[in-house]
C-alpha cells in the first residue's frame, strides 16, 4: 500500500532507522544537511521557543569528538578496558554525516519542561525524516556518551541535554525491516 516513495505517506510508512556503522557513503553534502536541519525545526513547538538546537559536526571534525567522547568515559571510568575505548572512538566515525541534537529547555518559560522535551524528541524524528525523504538513511542513537555532562559541555552547558547522535549516510546493505506492534496493542477508542 505505501510502498512508492514519491508520496508522504509512503515517505512515512517506509523510513526505517538504519545501525550507524552500516551507513556508508555517499551521505549529503553540507547544503542538504543544513536543508534536513531546517525541516527538522519545523517541529510542533508549543510557545514558539525552540528547546533544541542542532551541531553539525563535519566529518574532519570526528577525530577531536572522538577524543572528547574518550577522555570522558576514562574520567569517569579509568579503569575501562581497550575493548570499551575502541568502540567509543568508533562511535564517532559512524557513518558520513553526523547531527548532534541538542535539547535546550527554556526554563523561564511557562511551558512545562516535559513539553520541551518532546519537542527535542520531535525534532530528531524530523530529521529522520527529512533524511529518509533526500534519499538517505539515518539512525538516531543515545548510548552512555548522551547521558555524559562532559561530552555534553562539548556542544553546550546545562540545562542542555544531548537528545541524540543523529547519524546519516547511505545504506550499506538494504534495510531490513523489524517488527511492528500490532495495532490491536496500541491503539484503543476512549472509553473503551
Amino acid at each position: 500500500m505505501f510502498n512508492d516513495r514519491s508520496t508522504p505517506l509512503s515517505l512515512l510508512a517506509t523510513r526505517r532507522s538504519a545501525k550507524p556503522r552500516d551507513l556508508a557513503a555517499p551521505g549529503p553534502d553540507p547544503a542538504q544537511l543544513e536543508a534536513m536541519c531546517a525541516i527538522a525545526a519545523r517541529t510542533p513547538d508549543h510557545g514558539k521557543l525552540a528547546p533544541w538546537r542542532f551541531v553539525i559536526v563535519a566529518a574532519e571534525r570526528r577525530a577531536a569528538l572522538a577524543q572528547v567522547i574518550v577522555d570522558a568515559y576514562r574520567a569517569e571510568r579509568p579503569e575501562a578496558k581497550r575493548i570499551e575505548i575502541e568502540a567509543l572512538e568508533q562511535f564517532a566515525h559512524q557513518a558520513p554525516a553526523l547531527v548532534v541534537v541538542l535539547s535546550s529547555p527554556r526554563a523561564e518559560s511557562k511551558i512545562p519542561l516535559w513539553e520541551q522535551e518532546l519537542s527535542a524528541g520531535a525534532a530528531c524524528m524530523n530529521l529522520l525524516h527529512a533524511a529518509h525523504a533526500m534519499g538517505f538513511a539515518g539512525g538516531w542513537l543515545t548510548g552512555w556518551a548522551a547521558f555524559s555532562d562532559r561530552v555534553r559541555d562539548a556542544f553546550g552547558a546545562a540545562p542542555e541535554r544531548i537528545a541524540g547522535f543523529v547519524f546519516i549516510g547511505t545504506p550499506a546493505k538494504p534495510l531490513e525491516e523489524r517488527p511492528r506492534p500490532e495495532t490491536g496493542a496500541v491503539i484503543s477508542h476512549w472509553p473503551g
